[in-house]
């Protein structure tokens, strides 16, 4: 890249050039170069919602561009597709951005990235479709997994994978859930204070908090900004989880005294939550093959007041012989496609197919591994953030059908999911959670 301005669409284009061209993911290099450019509050929510758009609608945007452009997108030098589609997208979808500022940032943004013989085409484009956009192209309804497809911008083989499982209506609504901004839950720590005080300082501070419609101890918010500044954060009475994951803690229910062991815990969420269901009465060994990643887990706990967690460095396909049969409980939210959080991280969605077909080899191994930890007697849960059976209920089956000691345990969701028969996939479009699988299983105990 050439000197681009530390602007809010100067932010965005370098964020998107470092996922197209290297692989980057959107968030965290949104935070570093917010951080980095010193944007206002409002210059760095414009990048976000830029950045996000982008990657929420980027196959719609290539169809209408492409309608319009001379070259072929993926013609075009870097970054100039993604200098159109920042235009586009602020056309197409910001009402409050005028189409003027529109066009000449993004000429701007082509001169500033040394492409400025091309500024000519980017003005030409731009301003066609402006003066387009209320005759845009139709989308090719005579191929309906194609318009699926481009219309909410997941990639053809997601949607087809999506249509044997859902049938066509609801592959639309989990198409159209994961381009809708999701709600914030914010799951309270009781270990410092209670779901009404919670609420209160934080709506005292302008926030917008409503009790989640189901699931008790959390809160829901939207627009909320940065939390992390936040006293209340600071001092530990809530963290940020979705209620999909927090469920895999009720799901698990440990007692208090409990040994846990979390094998795959970073960032620390699930341990966290545990903790707290059992009192911070107990010990979780928290564990990730990074052990970098094992600060982070370390300051969080300290910051929520919990002394029951140790951290481990550990591969989770390699066996501890210490740790054999000796937890009462081992969760192994396993390494996934991530498919079930296309909302919250939509470049999640421009994963290639072939790079998916390894995931359940690396979930068996670790599940295989991790279920010599768990006690006669004792429990395991094993969760994705993944919709694809894939990596779910085949991991599982497969599991179950060479470990005849172990078997699947019902256990109670609140309502209105209620009793379940030892698996659980949650939808966004049916439950309002990420896309999540948890599974229970019990080992037997012939003592």
């Amino acid at each position: 890249m050439m000197r681009i301005a530390a602007t809010a669409r100067g932010t965005a284009l370098q964020v998107l050039h470092a996922c197209h061209s290297g692989g980057a993911w959107a968030d965290a290099s949104l935070k570093a170069l917010i951080s980095r450019s010193q944007l206002s509050t409002q210059d760095g929510a414009l990048a976000s919602r830029i950045v996000y758009g982008v990657l929420q609608n980027q196959l719609l945007l290539d169809y209408y561009l492409g309608a319009l452009c001379t070259q072929k997108l993926d013609h075009l030098q870097p970054p100039l597709a993604d200098i159109l589609r920042i235009g586009a997208y602020q056309i197409l979808f910001l009402e409050k951005v005028p189409d003027r500022a529109a066009v000449n940032e993004s000429v701007e943004l082509a001169k500033q990235a040394g492409r400025g013989q091309a500024s000519g085409l980017v003005n030409a484009v731009l301003r066609a479709l402006s003066r387009n956009k209320q005759q845009l192209p139709p989308l090719p309804d005579k191929d309906p997994l194609r318009r699926l497809s481009i219309q909410y911008s997941h990639p053809k083989w997601l949607v087809k994978r999506l249509v044997s499982l859902l049938g066509m209506e609801e592959t639309e609504a989990f198409l159209r859930e994961n381009n809708q901004v999701a709600s914030i839950t914010i799951q309270v720590n009781p270990l410092k204070t209670t779901q009404e005080t919670l609420a209160e300082e934080l709506q005292s501070v302008g926030l917008t908090v409503r009790p989640h419609p189901w699931l008790s101890g959390c809160l829901e918010s939207s627009g909320v900004g940065r939390l992390s500044q936040l006293e209340p954060f600071t001092r530990g009475d809530f963290l940020v989880q979705d209620a999909a994951a927090a469920l895999v803690a009720r799901v698990a229910a440990p007692e208090p005294g409990s040994r846990i062991i979390d094998a795959c815990a970073a960032p620390g969420g699930k341990s966290f939550a545990l903790a707290m269901a059992m009192g911070d009465r107990g010990e979780i060994l928290s564990c990730d093959l990074h052990a970098n990643k094992s600060k982070r887990i370390e300051e969080g706990a300290a910051r929520l007041g919990l002394q029951c967690i140790t951290t481990h460095t550990a591969d989770g396909r390699q066996l501890r012989p210490e740790w054999v049969d000796s937890a009462d409980l081992v969760v192994a939210d396993v390494p996934c496609s991530g498919l079930g959080v296309i909302r919250k991280k939509p470049d999640i969605r421009y994963k290639k197919s072939d790079d998916l077909l390894m995931m359940p080899v690396v979930q068996t191994a670790i599940l295989e591994n991790v279920a010599a930890y768990v006690r006669p007697g004792g429990s395991l849960i094993y969760s994705t953030c993944t919709v694809l059976p894939e990596e779910n209920e085949m991991v599982t089956d497969s599991f179950l059908a060479s470990h005849p000691d172990f078997s699947r345990e019902n256990f109670f969701l609140p309502e209105p999911i209620g009793e379940v028969a030892g698996q659980i996939t949650l939808w966004p479009q049916r439950h309002g959670t990420d896309g999540f699988y948890i599974c229970r299983m019990r080992r037997k105990d012939n003592s």
